[in-house]
Protein backbone atom coordinates (compact mmCIF):
# COMPACT_ATOMS: atom_id res chain seq x y z
CA UNK A 1 0.00 0.00 0.00
CA UNK A 2 1.15 3.55 -0.71
CA UNK A 3 1.54 6.26 1.90
CA UNK A 4 -1.92 7.76 1.22
CA UNK A 5 -3.59 4.43 1.89
CA UNK A 6 -1.72 3.94 5.14
CA UNK A 7 -2.85 7.37 6.32
CA UNK A 8 -6.49 6.28 6.07
CA UNK A 9 -5.98 3.18 8.21
CA UNK A 10 -6.37 4.91 11.63
CA UNK A 11 -9.61 6.64 10.59
CA UNK A 12 -11.06 3.45 9.06
CA UNK A 13 -10.10 1.44 12.15
CA UNK A 14 -11.64 4.06 14.45
CA UNK A 15 -14.91 4.14 12.51
CA UNK A 16 -15.00 0.36 12.30
CA UNK A 17 -14.47 -0.06 16.03
CA UNK A 18 -16.75 2.69 17.35
CA UNK A 19 -19.39 2.89 14.60
CA UNK A 20 -19.70 -0.23 12.49
CA UNK A 21 -19.32 -2.70 15.37
CA UNK A 22 -21.98 -1.03 17.60
CA UNK A 23 -24.40 -0.75 14.66
CA UNK A 24 -23.92 -4.42 13.84
CA UNK A 25 -24.44 -5.22 17.52
CA UNK A 26 -27.72 -3.29 17.56
CA UNK A 27 -28.81 -5.10 14.40
CA UNK A 28 -28.12 -8.49 16.00
CA UNK A 29 -29.77 -7.48 19.28
CA UNK A 30 -32.93 -6.43 17.45
CA UNK A 31 -33.63 -10.11 16.64
CA UNK A 32 -33.43 -11.15 20.28
CA UNK A 33 -36.07 -11.03 23.01
CA UNK A 34 -36.17 -10.30 26.73
CA UNK A 35 -37.56 -12.03 29.78
CA UNK A 36 -39.85 -10.56 32.44
CA UNK A 37 -36.85 -9.11 34.30
CA UNK A 38 -35.49 -7.28 31.27
CA UNK A 39 -32.68 -9.73 30.63
CA UNK A 40 -31.83 -10.49 27.01
CA UNK A 41 -32.87 -13.91 25.72
CA UNK A 42 -30.58 -15.00 22.91
CA UNK A 43 -33.16 -16.65 20.68
CA UNK A 44 -33.91 -15.50 17.14
CA UNK A 45 -37.26 -13.72 16.64
CA UNK A 46 -38.76 -11.09 14.34
CA UNK A 47 -41.38 -10.08 16.92
CA UNK A 48 -39.68 -6.75 17.63
CA UNK A 49 -39.99 -5.60 14.02
CA UNK A 50 -43.62 -6.71 13.85
CA UNK A 51 -44.33 -4.89 17.11
CA UNK A 52 -42.79 -1.72 15.66
CA UNK A 53 -45.48 -1.78 12.95
CA UNK A 54 -48.18 -1.20 15.57
CA UNK A 55 -50.28 1.89 14.67
CA UNK A 56 -49.02 3.67 17.79
CA UNK A 57 -45.40 3.48 16.67
CA UNK A 58 -46.30 4.17 13.03
CA UNK A 59 -47.96 7.39 14.22
CA UNK A 60 -44.85 8.29 16.23
CA UNK A 61 -42.68 7.71 13.16
CA UNK A 62 -44.98 9.96 11.13
CA UNK A 63 -44.77 12.70 13.77
CA UNK A 64 -40.99 12.37 13.83
CA UNK A 65 -40.71 12.62 10.04
CA UNK A 66 -42.98 15.66 10.01
CA UNK A 67 -40.93 17.40 12.68
CA UNK A 68 -37.67 16.57 10.88
CA UNK A 69 -38.99 17.81 7.52
CA UNK A 70 -40.38 21.07 8.96
CA UNK A 71 -37.18 21.67 10.93
CA UNK A 72 -35.07 21.05 7.84
CA UNK A 73 -37.23 23.36 5.73
CA UNK A 74 -37.13 26.16 8.33
CA UNK A 75 -33.37 25.85 8.73
CA UNK A 76 -32.91 25.98 4.94
CA UNK A 77 -35.23 28.99 4.55
CA UNK A 78 -33.46 30.89 7.34
CA UNK A 79 -29.92 29.64 6.77
CA UNK A 80 -29.53 30.13 3.01
CA UNK A 81 -30.29 33.90 2.96
CA UNK A 82 -28.00 34.39 5.97
CA UNK A 83 -25.16 32.46 4.32
CA UNK A 84 -25.67 34.35 1.06
CA UNK A 85 -25.66 37.69 2.89
CA UNK A 86 -22.41 36.72 4.63
CA UNK A 87 -20.65 36.39 1.28
CA UNK A 88 -21.56 40.01 0.49
CA UNK A 89 -19.73 41.38 3.55
CA UNK A 90 -16.06 42.22 3.75
CA UNK A 91 -13.69 39.52 4.97
CA UNK A 92 -13.31 40.91 8.48
CA UNK A 93 -17.09 41.06 8.99
CA UNK A 94 -17.47 37.55 7.62
CA UNK A 95 -15.11 36.39 10.34
CA UNK A 96 -17.21 38.13 12.98
CA UNK A 97 -20.42 36.55 11.70
CA UNK A 98 -18.80 33.11 11.59
CA UNK A 99 -17.69 33.57 15.18
CA UNK A 100 -21.25 34.46 16.24
CA UNK A 101 -22.53 31.30 14.53
CA UNK A 102 -19.92 29.10 16.20
CA UNK A 103 -20.26 30.57 19.72
CA UNK A 104 -23.32 28.39 20.62
CA UNK A 105 -21.23 25.28 19.89
CA UNK A 106 -18.99 26.23 22.81
CA UNK A 107 -21.91 25.61 25.18
CA UNK A 108 -23.40 22.19 25.83
CA UNK A 109 -26.73 21.60 24.05
CA UNK A 110 -28.34 20.52 27.32
CA UNK A 111 -27.41 23.85 28.94
CA UNK A 112 -28.77 25.78 25.96
CA UNK A 113 -32.04 23.86 26.10
CA UNK A 114 -32.54 24.66 29.78
CA UNK A 115 -31.72 28.30 29.00
CA UNK A 116 -34.72 28.31 26.65
CA UNK A 117 -36.82 26.85 29.47
CA UNK A 118 -35.82 29.77 31.71
CA UNK A 119 -36.77 32.21 28.97
CA UNK A 120 -40.09 30.65 27.96
CA UNK A 121 -41.59 29.17 31.15
CA UNK A 122 -44.70 30.72 32.72
CA UNK A 123 -42.63 32.82 35.15
CA UNK A 124 -39.77 33.18 32.68
CA UNK A 125 -38.16 36.23 31.16
CA UNK A 126 -40.46 36.52 28.13
CA UNK A 127 -43.75 36.27 30.04
CA UNK A 128 -42.49 38.57 32.82
CA UNK A 129 -41.52 41.29 30.34
CA UNK A 130 -44.79 41.00 28.39
CA UNK A 131 -46.85 41.20 31.60
CA UNK A 132 -44.97 44.24 32.90
CA UNK A 133 -45.46 46.03 29.60
CA UNK A 134 -49.17 45.25 29.78
CA UNK A 135 -49.24 43.27 26.55
CA UNK A 136 -50.70 40.13 28.16
CA UNK A 137 -52.96 39.59 31.16
CA UNK A 138 -51.76 36.10 32.04
CA UNK A 139 -48.67 34.02 31.16
CA UNK A 140 -48.59 32.48 27.71
CA UNK A 141 -48.02 28.75 27.28
CA UNK A 142 -44.72 28.98 25.41
CA UNK A 143 -43.30 25.65 26.56
CA UNK A 144 -44.24 21.97 26.32
CA UNK A 145 -45.79 22.14 22.85
CA UNK A 146 -44.75 21.55 19.24
CA UNK A 147 -43.92 25.21 18.67
CA UNK A 148 -41.37 25.13 21.47
CA UNK A 149 -39.82 21.96 20.03
CA UNK A 150 -39.55 23.56 16.58
CA UNK A 151 -37.96 26.66 18.12
CA UNK A 152 -35.37 24.65 20.01
CA UNK A 153 -34.59 22.40 17.04
CA UNK A 154 -34.18 25.25 14.56
CA UNK A 155 -32.07 27.25 17.01
CA UNK A 156 -29.78 24.27 17.62
CA UNK A 157 -29.46 22.99 14.04
CA UNK A 158 -29.48 26.23 12.03
CA UNK A 159 -25.64 26.50 11.93
CA UNK A 160 -25.50 23.08 10.23
CA UNK A 161 -27.13 24.70 7.18
CA UNK A 162 -25.39 28.07 7.30
CA UNK A 163 -21.82 26.75 7.38
CA UNK A 164 -21.88 24.32 4.39
CA UNK A 165 -23.94 26.73 2.28
CA UNK A 166 -21.53 29.57 3.08
CA UNK A 167 -18.51 27.45 2.15
CA UNK A 168 -20.15 26.45 -1.15
CA UNK A 169 -21.11 30.02 -2.02
CA UNK A 170 -17.60 31.24 -1.24
CA UNK A 171 -16.16 28.76 -3.77
CA UNK A 172 -18.30 30.05 -6.66
CA UNK A 173 -16.13 31.83 -9.19
CA UNK A 174 -17.30 35.44 -9.46
CA UNK A 175 -16.45 35.40 -13.17
CA UNK A 176 -19.60 33.30 -13.70
CA UNK A 177 -21.73 36.18 -12.45
CA UNK A 178 -19.76 38.66 -14.52
CA UNK A 179 -20.31 36.51 -17.60
CA UNK A 180 -24.04 36.31 -16.86
CA UNK A 181 -24.16 40.09 -16.51
CA UNK A 182 -22.28 40.57 -19.79
CA UNK A 183 -24.84 38.32 -21.49
CA UNK A 184 -27.62 40.60 -20.27
CA UNK A 185 -28.88 38.59 -17.28
CA UNK A 186 -30.41 40.63 -14.48
CA UNK A 187 -29.07 39.99 -10.94
CA UNK A 188 -32.13 37.89 -10.06
CA UNK A 189 -31.80 35.84 -13.25
CA UNK A 190 -28.06 35.39 -12.63
CA UNK A 191 -28.76 34.15 -9.13
CA UNK A 192 -31.25 31.49 -10.19
CA UNK A 193 -29.25 30.43 -13.25
CA UNK A 194 -25.76 30.43 -11.73
CA UNK A 195 -25.59 30.82 -7.93
CA UNK A 196 -28.51 28.61 -6.92
CA UNK A 197 -27.57 25.51 -9.01
CA UNK A 198 -23.92 25.73 -7.98
CA UNK A 199 -24.83 26.08 -4.30
CA UNK A 200 -27.05 22.99 -4.25
CA UNK A 201 -24.30 20.66 -2.95
CA UNK A 202 -23.99 22.91 0.13
CA UNK A 203 -27.77 23.02 0.54
CA UNK A 204 -27.91 19.22 0.29
CA UNK A 205 -25.16 18.80 2.88
CA UNK A 206 -26.83 21.21 5.30
CA UNK A 207 -30.29 19.70 4.87
CA UNK A 208 -28.89 16.20 5.29
CA UNK A 209 -27.11 17.15 8.52
CA UNK A 210 -30.23 18.83 9.91
CA UNK A 211 -32.62 16.05 8.91
CA UNK A 212 -30.48 13.21 10.22
CA UNK A 213 -29.84 15.10 13.48
CA UNK A 214 -33.48 16.07 14.02
CA UNK A 215 -34.98 12.66 13.19
CA UNK A 216 -33.13 11.08 16.11
CA UNK A 217 -33.16 14.05 18.49
CA UNK A 218 -34.55 13.36 21.96
CA UNK A 219 -32.96 15.95 24.28
CA UNK A 220 -34.77 19.04 22.99
CA UNK A 221 -38.20 17.34 22.55
CA UNK A 222 -37.85 15.90 26.05
CA UNK A 223 -36.93 19.21 27.72
CA UNK A 224 -38.95 21.71 25.68
CA UNK A 225 -41.79 19.44 24.55
CA UNK A 226 -42.41 17.58 27.78
CA UNK A 227 -44.71 14.58 27.89
CA UNK A 228 -46.71 15.95 24.95
CA UNK A 229 -43.80 15.36 22.58
CA UNK A 230 -43.28 11.65 21.93
CA UNK A 231 -40.89 11.21 19.03
CA UNK A 232 -38.96 8.21 17.81
CA UNK A 233 -35.77 9.28 19.57
CA UNK A 234 -37.61 9.61 22.89
CA UNK A 235 -39.22 6.17 22.48
CA UNK A 236 -35.84 4.57 21.75
CA UNK A 237 -34.33 6.30 24.77
CA UNK A 238 -37.15 5.04 27.00
CA UNK A 239 -36.80 1.48 25.73
CA UNK A 240 -33.11 1.40 26.61
CA UNK A 241 -33.13 3.39 29.86
CA UNK A 242 -36.59 2.95 31.40
CA UNK A 243 -38.44 -0.04 29.96
CA UNK A 244 -35.24 -2.12 29.75
CA UNK A 245 -36.42 -3.60 26.45
CA UNK A 246 -33.14 -3.42 24.55
CA UNK A 247 -34.20 -5.74 21.70
CA UNK A 248 -37.25 -3.63 20.87
CA UNK A 249 -35.23 -0.43 21.24
CA UNK A 250 -32.67 -1.91 18.84
CA UNK A 251 -35.40 -2.73 16.30
CA UNK A 252 -36.64 0.86 16.46
CA UNK A 253 -33.03 2.03 16.04
CA UNK A 254 -32.70 -0.07 12.89
CA UNK A 255 -35.88 1.54 11.54
CA UNK A 256 -34.37 4.94 12.35
CA UNK A 257 -31.19 4.09 10.43
CA UNK A 258 -33.22 2.90 7.44
CA UNK A 259 -35.29 6.11 7.45
CA UNK A 260 -32.13 8.23 7.61
CA UNK A 261 -30.47 6.36 4.73
CA UNK A 262 -33.65 6.54 2.64
CA UNK A 263 -33.90 10.30 3.21
CA UNK A 264 -30.26 10.77 2.26
CA UNK A 265 -30.80 8.75 -0.91
CA UNK A 266 -33.86 10.78 -1.90
CA UNK A 267 -32.08 14.09 -1.29
CA UNK A 268 -29.00 12.91 -3.18
CA UNK A 269 -31.15 11.94 -6.17
CA UNK A 270 -32.97 15.26 -6.04
CA UNK A 271 -29.76 17.28 -5.93
CA UNK A 272 -28.21 15.22 -8.75
CA UNK A 273 -31.18 15.95 -11.01
CA UNK A 274 -31.24 19.64 -10.16
CA UNK A 275 -27.48 19.99 -10.54
CA UNK A 276 -27.63 18.33 -13.94
CA UNK A 277 -30.41 20.68 -14.99
CA UNK A 278 -28.44 23.61 -13.63
CA UNK A 279 -25.37 22.50 -15.55
CA UNK A 280 -27.41 22.39 -18.77
CA UNK A 281 -28.66 25.89 -18.12
CA UNK A 282 -25.17 27.17 -17.46
CA UNK A 283 -23.98 25.52 -20.64
CA UNK A 284 -26.82 27.22 -22.52
CA UNK A 285 -25.82 30.59 -21.10
CA UNK A 286 -22.28 30.16 -22.37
Amino acid sequence: MNRGTWLTVPAVAWLGLFFAVPVLGIGALSFMSRDSYGRIVYSFTAENYLRALDPIYVHIVGETLLLALVTTALCALLGYPFAYAMTRFERKWQGVLLLLILVPFWINMLVRSFAWVILLRSQGVVNTVLERWGWIGEPLQLLYNKQAVFLGMVYTLLPFVILPVYVTLEKIDKSWLEAASDLGAAPRRAFWAVVWPMSLPGVFTGCMLVFVSSIGMFVIPDIMGGAKSQLLGNVIQNQFLSARDWPFGSALSVYLIILSLAAIGVMQSWVSRLTGTGGAKRGGMR
